[in-house]
Order: C-alpha cells, then structure tokens, then sequence
C-alpha cells in the first residue's frame, strides 16, 4: 500500500508550490521556512554538517536549512514534487497556476532571489525516495526533518525504528505532523497513535515516545505550529502541526 496518486496531480503540485513558495495566508508566517528556523534553533551549537529533510515537499524547507548547514538532502515520495524542487535549484525560478474558482487559474513566477535563497543551491540534492526504505546514501546526518510525513506512510514504525541508522551521535531528529491518521494513507493496524489501548487514550506523542525510547530522548516540550495550506480563492486548510525534537543517544 503505497498511496502517492494525490501527490501527482496537477492541482495538488500548484498548491504546494504556493504552500512553499508563494503568499501568507490568514496571517501564518510561511510553514517550510519556520520549520527551518525552528531546527537550526534547536541544533543550539550543534556541528550543522549534513541535514535530510524527509519528505520535503517542492523544496522550502530544504533551501532554507541551507543558510546553515554544508548540504542538505531533500527527499519526497512524489515524482511531481521532486521535479519542481529540481527545477527551482537549476533554473532559480518556477512557474505554476494556482488554482482560483473552477476551471479558472492565475500564473505565477516564484525566485529563489526574491526569497534570499539563491546561493543555496549548491549546497541542496533533490531525490525521490521512500521513507519506509531509504537507500544506504541516505546516512550520516546532523539533522533529520520529517514535516508532515509520518502520518501519510503506509508503515510509520519502519521509518521511526530505522532512522536512527541515518543520524550521528548526538544528532537531532525533527518530526512536525497534525496527527491526521488516514485509512487512506495509513492502515489502521499501522497507526503510531490515536486509539485507546488497554481502555486509554494512546496518542500519537505516546506512541512516538515508546516508539522512538531506545535510540532517541526528548527535547523540550512539544509545540503546535500553523500552516495554511489554499486550495482555491475561497477554500483554505488551516492547520496545527505538532512539532517535537528528539536527541539521538547511545544505547
């Protein structure tokens, strides 16, 4: 089970590059780009060698680490996502029709240079790649990101027991997710949380906690981010995604 048909269509492509790339909506600073402030913060003088940003969308997230870090991969199931990401490091600029009212639509053109990012780029590598089985290259990281990835993986606990193959000692890993568990996406049995278990209510920070306990620990408390994702000139989703950082210990 491998749902990835959302994430290749036209419509959905456009509004991501607008989630990405494009205007704040309803007063929410730009979700990627505060992702990225919010694990340099957290790396607190921590060597910011090599970051993976795991399921990275069209690509923010992964230039804006690269203010601070030596390279950063960026990594997204998506084919469609991955080619925009590809084709804003070469050409610095993408193009996209963003969705308004019906069959209607509006062009934009989006720079690298008006976001101050533009000499990032030879310091990011775009790939498609599954998070459930990443290649071997996909190690030795400072920093992992996993934005809004873990609740639309067809098996969460195999990224979450193996991921600490990919990080260096004393490295962070970042997870931000609104916990929208989908059948859809996730089979049930699958579900890292949001269920009862033994007659209690088991969430989904319970569930990485016992999940993530033998290689990582948490760091501070978790916190809620906002994003707006547009849909159309009427229809937006506004959302909170919980963002935790855990510290990779020997075992």
């Amino acid at each position: 089970m491998r749902p990835s048909g959302y994430y290749e269509n036209d419509t959905t492509l456009a509004q991501y590059c607008e989630f990405n790339y494009g205007e704040q909506w309803h007063g929410e600073s730009n979700f990627p780009r505060e992702l990225a402030l919010a694990c340099i913060d957290a790396m607190n003088g921590r060597t910011m060698g090599r970051a993976l940003d795991i399921g990275c969308a069209c690509g923010r997230s992964t230039f804006e680490l690269a203010r601070q870090f030596e390279h950063v991969d960026g990594v997204d199931f998506s084919a469609s996502f991955i080619q925009k990401c590809v084709e804003m490091a070469e050409q610095k600029f993408v193009r996209y029709e963003r969705p308004e009212e019906g069959d209607l639509v509006s062009y934009h053109e989006r720079t690298l240079a008006d976001l101050g990012l533009d000499r990032t780029v030879d310091k990011v590598a775009f790939h498609q790649g599954d998070a459930c089985d990443l290649k071997p290259q996909f190690s030795g990281y400072d920093l992992v990101l996993a934005a809004n990835l873990i609740d639309r993986l067809y098996k969460p606990s195999t990224f979450l027991t193996r991921i600490h193959e990919r990080v260096n000692g004393s490295g962070l890993l970042v997870i931000a997710s609104p916990y929208t568990w989908l059948e859809e996406y996730t089979p049930k049995e699958e579900w890292v949380g949001g269920f009862q278990r033994n007659g209690e209510d088991y969430t989904t920070l319970d569930g990485l906690r016992d999940t993530l306990e033998p290689h990582f620990r948490i760091v501070g408390k978790p916190r809620s981010l906002p994003f707006v994702i547009r849909e159309t000139r009427n229809k937006f989703q506004h959302s909170l995604s919980e963002l935790t950082v855990w510290q990779k210990v020997s075992p």
